[in-house]
């Protein structure tokens, strides 16, 4: 129970769950029948219905104003997907993400200190630590800037102001009640992606052209980072937002890792550039993610 009740200790976990799951979404995303941006994006909002699961153990209807903003944010959260992945599917998945990582905690940061009492949760050193750690791994690269930045700062933003906007529900009512609606937008924002007959043409025809071990595979890992995302929600209603967005960068240690060991060994999968000044970047950045997460440890007593 003391596990399940420190915000730390849960985004550390769902952060190590979602890193992996990026791995795998972008093997994914190399396959031309996974590559459809609409498709992967509405299947994603579509299992959110799944949330709804949760109605029996403590859900109660908040006032009109919270349920409007947890319904937006449900709905926020599959745009800021489509940024994210769109941003995954232009670059690598360790260079990308981890630019993610730098950006969208600042963001939830900036956006947090008008609405939130301790927007960096009580310890700005550890925050800039692990902010540092993605913008290290950012700089490391040569990077098509134009082509990847765009899709990086929307997203950057949308997370941000998602991630405030479940803070402020959270606070209004309990995590089962926000969690519930907030999933139900999310649903509901899949279901509009229908509406376009261009993107109803292209969710449709691309799962058909999928083969049956592609399509497996996909929703497999879609309940992998569903339980992630769970997780993560459930930990910005224990802490500090913008502090467990910080916790973000943890994701990148794991994908850095799982990308080194799949280029060496699976190039066929996931296939990236690790060598002289690229190489000592990005454990430079992973250090720093380290030492973040160590002196946030020791501060909040979480232990190893």
């Amino acid at each position: 129970m003391a596990v399940t009740s420190n915000g730390i200790v849960v985004a550390i976990l769902a952060h190590t769950i979602i890193g992996a799951s990026l791995v795998w979404d972008k093997a994914l995303l190399r396959n031309r029948q996974t590559r459809n941006l609409p498709a992967f994006v509405f299947w994603l909002g579509a299992i959110s219905i799944f949330g709804l699961l949760l109605l029996p153990f403590g859900f109660r209807m908040p006032g009109l104003g919270v349920a409007a903003i947890a319904f937006a944010a449900g709905i926020l959260n599959l745009i800021a997907a489509w940024f994210y992945y769109s941003a995954l599917n232009a670059g690598e998945a360790s260079e990308t993400l981890a630019i993610m990582g730098g950006f969208s905690p600042v963001a939830t940061a900036l956006i947090a200190v008008p609405l939130l009492e301790a927007p960096l949760g009580g310890n700005p050193l550890a925050f800039g630590l692990m902010v540092a750690g993605g913008f290290v791994m950012f700089l490391s690269e040569n990077l098509n800037v134009r082509r990847i930045l765009p899709s990086v700062l929307a997203g950057s933003i949308a997370f941000g102001l998602l991630n405030v906007m479940e803070k402020l529900v959270y606070e209004r009512t309990n995590f089962v009640s926000g969690y519930v609606i907030l999933t139900f937008g999310t649903f509901v924002g899949a279901l509009l992606m229908l509406v376009p007959k261009r993107w109803r043409r292209q969710i449709f025809g691309a799962s058909e052209r999928a083969a049956p071990r592609n399509r497996f595979w996909y929703f497999v890992n879609r309940f992998a980072n569903g339980v992630g995302s769970f997780l993560v929600f459930y930990a910005i209603s224990l802490a500090a937002p913008a502090l467990v967005d910080a916790i973000t960068g943890l994701r990148y240690v794991i994908i850095f890792v799982l990308a080194w060991l799949l280029t060496r060994w699976r190039p066929k999968w996931v296939k990236e550039n690790f060598t002289g000044r690229v190489l000592a970047a990005k454990i430079a950045g992973t250090a720093l993610i380290i030492a973040g997460l160590a002196l946030l440890s020791l501060s909040r007593g979480t232990g190893g």
